[in-house]
Order: structure tokens, then C-alpha cells, then sequence
């Protein structure tokens, strides 16, 4: 068993990346202050902690000097706070906000870890898109080379990324089609054409499976360890089905201003054409909690103050960036454990 993290001996195997992760952190913050940003910071506790079927809260009350309970969670995000800072207001705002995620556990999964969160007012998403390239670029500067690695695959932090659209991906990774098993109405999905397309494909596939596990499970096996290699890789225009909190596409409806992106097979961060329909918002909360309650028995409430605030928050886009596994890649680690200060408990079965 190994000795703790604590350990002088084990922290000095760990001090260099440790090291890394604050001149990172001290280079972001540079960055997005010269951009003219603010940096704010929401409340963890929350009335929802999100409202999209694959994301568990860890739930917590609130007692009141009259005794009184009132539920709350810690947030998966602090998406939901910072739109509501954005309707009143602010107009470029980031956060480095701990976030919390149950049931998430393994080399490139913690329960608690830091998000890195950005907004611009009346931007369109490509020119988020744009940030993200900038922050690989400005983390090769931090470690002194733009070319990272991991389980030896390499991408070039400098190289400017490719814009893949994800249809194309599947395509050229599945050979899926895959807006062709959209239904007439695209912000749902044909789960047995999908299927059909996918059964040949060495993929475990259950009766139960909606569109959108089958998505999942294909995305997961053919086209994420082929994304990010040699540079990295902005995966665009995601089917509306898997875009729930994005704006529907100007030149597709059957897409949404969602992207990721992708460096050596990671997924390192997730953006949007920010929705600002709350009706709309209302509508995919209902059918992701929906759909919760019926593969957990569970479901969240939904933040009727944030729809509120959506009403008048003005156009946006916005994205959400894993901070650690930003620290991972550019340290050239092969764990989160090895890149945060201080590690989960080693004893919990991952």
C-alpha cells in the first residue's frame, strides 16, 4: 500500500507538476484579466445541481434557526450562477469554481475537482472557441513546448485546432450516419436506426438503451480516441438531442452551437451558443429529469430563478473547461491524483 500523499517522500515525486498547476494558474488568470474579465465566484450550494440526466448531485439541507430544512446540493456547475450574474448585468465574467459530481471516480474523474467557467456577452460561440485555443497556446508557454502527451498519444498545444463537426465524425470514425436517425422533430432521436447502424459495430447494446445512450456508447468507443491526435480537436455542432443547453444552429436545424475540445483522446472542455429560450429551457429540464427518474429513481428540481433570470439574460456563449485535466496534459502526468494538491482518498475503490 502506498504511504499517503502527504508524505514528504511522495510529495517530492509529486512537487514539479504541483508546481506546474499554480504557474498554470497564475497564467490564466493573467490571461483573462488582459481580456478584461472579471473573475466571480458562485455559491457551491445550490437549489439544483444540475438538471442532465447522466450528472448526480451530492445533496446537503440547509437548517434554519426556526428548524426548518430546506434541500440543497452542491453544484455540478456553476453555470446556473454565473447566467444569473450575466442577466444582471456583467458582461465578460470567469470563474475557478470547485465543482462536485457523484458516482465519478477514476484517473481522469474525481468527485470534487475545478472547472474553469468563461462568458461572453453577445459573442458567438466561435469566438469562445477561439479562447480555448488561446489557453492551449498559452498552457504550451507554461510548459515551455506545445507538444503534450498521454498513454502515447501526442497533440501539439501551438497547432492551430481542427473544427470537426461531430455528423462528420461519425461518419468518418463509424461510418454512421447519424442526423439521418434524427426524427422529424430533431430534438429527438430514432433509437433503432441508430441501433440498426451501430450493431455491427463491437458495441454492448441493451433493449434499454435510449438515442441517446447509444450516442454515448459509440462516441465513447470509435470517436473520442481519435480525436485531439497530433492537434487538438474542436468537435462542433453537436445533434439537438445532445446539445440541451445550447441555441439551435442558424444553418441546421437539426444541430446545436455545442462543442467540444479534444487533446490525445480527452475531452478537456464543453461550450454553447448559450440558450436563452426559457420556455425551451423549461422543456429539456423536464425531459432530462424525466428521463432520470427513470434509469435512477431520481430527479432534481429545477431552479426556477435561474429560468427567471434566463428571460432577461441577453445572448451569450460560454464555456466549461476541467482545469485539472488541463494541469494533467501540460505536466505530462497519466492521473488527476497526481495533479491536485490534495488527492481523494486512495482507499475508495477506484
Amino acid at each position: 500500500m502506498p504511504s499517503p500523499w502527504w508524505t514528504p517522500e511522495r510529495h517530492r515525486d509529486r512537487r514539479p507538476a504541483l508546481h506546474m498547476r499554480a504557474a498554470l494558474l497564475r497564467a490564466l488568470r493573467a490571461w483573462f484579466n488582459a481580456q478584461s474579465f472579471i473573475e466571480v465566484e458562485p455559491n457551491c450550494l445550490q437549489i439544483s445541481p444540475g438538471n442532465e440526466t447522466h450528472l448526480h448531485g451530492f445533496a446537503t439541507e440547509r437548517i434554519g434557526l426556526d428548524q426548518t430544512r430546506t434541500p440543497l446540493y452542491l453544484h455540478t456547475s456553476p453555470e446556473f450562477a454565473m447566467k444569473k450574474v450575466l442577466a444582471a448585468g456583467e458582461d465578460k465574467i470567469f470563474s475557478l469554481a470547485r465543482v462536485f459530481r457523484n458516482r465519478e471516480r477514476g484517473p481522469l474523474h474525481h468527485s470534487e475537482f475545478t472547472m474553469l467557467e468563461w462568458y461572453r456577452k453577445l459573442a458567438p460561440y466561435t469566438e469562445v472557441m477561439d479562447d480555448c485555443s488561446a489557453l492551449l497556446r498559452l498552457a504550451a508557454d507554461v510548459r515551455g513546448t506545445g507538444l503534450v502527451s498521454f498513454r502515447e498519444i501526442t497533440s501539439d498545444f501551438s497547432a492551430e485546432p481542427e473544427r470537426l463537426t461531430v455528423a462528420d465524425a461519425f461518419q468518418r470514425y463509424a461510418n454512421i450516419d447519424l442526423l439521418a436517425t434524427l426524427n422529424d422533430d430533431p430534438s429527438t432521436g430514432n433509437r433503432c436506426q441508430l441501433a440498426a447502424q451501430a450493431h455491427d459495430k463491437d458495441i454492448s447494446l441493451s433493449e434499454n438503451d435510449t438515442w441517446s445512450d447509444l450516442f454515448s456508447k459509440i462516441l465513447t468507443a470509435h470517436i473520442e480516441p481519435k480525436l485531439g491526435r497530433d492537434r487538438p480537436t474542436l468537435l462542433i455542432d453537436y445533434p439537438l438531442p445532445e446539445a440541451a443547453l445550447a441555441r439551435q444552429s442558424d444553418h441546421d436545424p437539426r444541430v446545436g452551437e455545442r462543442f467540444e475540445l479534444y487533446c490525445c483522446g480527452i475531452e478537456l472542455a464543453n461550450g454553447f451558443g448559450e440558450l436563452t429560450d426559457a420556455r425551451e429551457q423549461r422543456r429539456r429540464f423536464a425531459a432530462a429529469m424525466h428521463e432520470k427518474q427513470q434509469l435512477y429513481g431520481e430527479r432534481y428540481p429545477i431552479d426556477e430563478d435561474f429560468l427567471s433570470a434566463l428571460e432577461i439574460m441577453p445572448e451569450a456563449s460560454g464555456v466549461a473547461l476541467g482545469f485539472d485535466r488541463l494541469v494533467l496534459l501540460t505536466a505530462g502526468a497519466e492521473r488527476l491524483d497526481q495533479v491536485v494538491w490534495t488527492p481523494p482518498y486512495e482507499n475508495d475503490g477506484a
